[in-house]
């Protein structure tokens, strides 16, 4: 079935939809299926045993759910409940509706959401990586993302702990757009400790469900999600990802649904760079600075910020200040830098990746950095 952008809706339909989910506790699969035969939700609800019988690939255990459930669905009261929440319902064929995501091979029937779905205009990219990041990875994930928005990128990612929550906070901070997508209901904060981020993903972007809300962060939900991250986005972003890491999982799904996939390269001794340098091996597209990425969109007319020049007085943070005051042409090693600052050993290997974005410190073979910046005097 072709869908017709903004012909296929009636604004009460979509409260048929969700009351069918919810009642008959329907996976994405089984609802898409009744979405391409059926007219309407309403019609689903209403539909003759037979009628229902001849959906394809609804199996007998999900027939039998529908005709046990169905008549529990209340699209009034599952209305009343989601508008009191501040939930929008988006049911795939509204105009609202994320265009990429329409054109995957599953997308899902219904999502549900607080703040603003992105233009069709902004371009996503999906900035993804290990839970259990390092401070390098964290440190990566958040001036990349910050560097995007203000390109007129957004960044979706899926609000976990590490490098999600890393992406999402470079692109608010950034002042651009960002949108999270949950593995459960929207109405619950996973995990507990980003419900901060939460609200100001909610203010300045938005989080998106496939799941109803009151649904709970089961792990068989995390892959299921994985596809529509990937498939709102014109490429996907791995940072960090061990070989087992979900963030794989989200890659190879990009990778059938057409998209883009890149890497950052990691050390060759690190368990968090085993997925990465992977992907990068598989032929995914190896990732230094932000013109990596915006390079593969030529058809895209972002301006790309200048690279600092010399003697050019960045806006920096007291320990980035700090660090940058001991560096010179002469290599000097990260441990030297730690003696000289006080600095822990992870702060200041965060400060000397973001110095680097900045251009204003260059690493070297054995752990040494100099700033780029300083000029020799010239010779008498």
């Amino acid at each position: 079935m072709v869908i017709i952008f903004g012909e296929r809706i009636d604004m009460d339909d979509r409260y048929y939809w969700a009351a069918l989910q919810i009642a008959v506790n329907l996976c994405y699969r089984s609802l898409y299926h009744l979405y391409r035969y059926f007219p309407s939700g309403r019609a689903v609800l209403e539909a003759d045993i037979e009628d229902i019988k001849r959906v394809p690939h609804i199996t007998p255990r999900v027939f039998e759910r529908i005709l046990q459930n169905r008549h529990k669905a209340n699209p009034e009261q599952t209305a009343d409940k989601l508008k009191k929440s501040g939930t929008q319902v988006t049911l795939l064929g509204d105009p609202n509706y994320p265009c990429a995501l329409a054109q995957i091979a599953d997308p899902p029937v219904i999502l549900y959401t607080r703040g603003r779905l992105p233009k069709p205009t902004v371009p996503l990219l999906a900035v993804i990586g290990s839970r259990r990041a390092t401070p390098y990875g964290k440190a990566i994930a958040r001036r990349l993302a910050m560097d995007l928005v203000k390109l007129g990128w957004g960044v979706i990612s899926g609000m976990a702990r590490g490098i999600d929550t890393a992406a999402h906070e470079g692109a608010l901070d950034g002042g651009g757009y960002t949108m999270a997508v949950f593995g459960c209901g929207i109405n619950i904060c996973y995990p507990r400790e980003n419900k901060k981020l939460q609200e100001r993903i909610e203010a300045e972007g938005c989080v998106l469900s496939e799941f109803p809300p009151d649904s709970g962060p089961h792990p068989r939900n995390f892959p299921i999600r994985n596809r529509i991250i990937s498939g709102c986005s014109l490429g996907t972003l791995v940072i960090e990802a061990g070989e087992r890491s979900g963030a794989l999982i989200t890659a190879y799904k990009a990778l059938e649904q057409g998209r883009d996939v890149f890497a950052i390269p990691g050390s060759l001794t690190s368990k968090y760079s085993k997925g990465t340098n992977r992907l990068i091996k598989q032929g995914a597209k190896l990732v230094e600075c932000v013109e990596d990425i915006i390079e593969e969109y030529p058809y895209l007319t972002w301006e790309i910020p200048p690279t600092p020049k010399k003697g050019s007085d960045p806006t920096l943070t007291l320990e980035e200040s700090c660090v940058l005051r001991n560096l010179g042409l002469e290599p000097m090693h990260i441990d030297q830098l730690v003696e000289k600052t006080g600095l822990s050993v992870s702060a200041v290997g965060s400060i000397l990746t973001l110095l680097e974005f900045k251009g204003l410190a260059k690493q070297l073979p054995g752990n040494y950095y100099i700033n780029p910046e300083i000029e020799l005097e010239p010779e008498r």
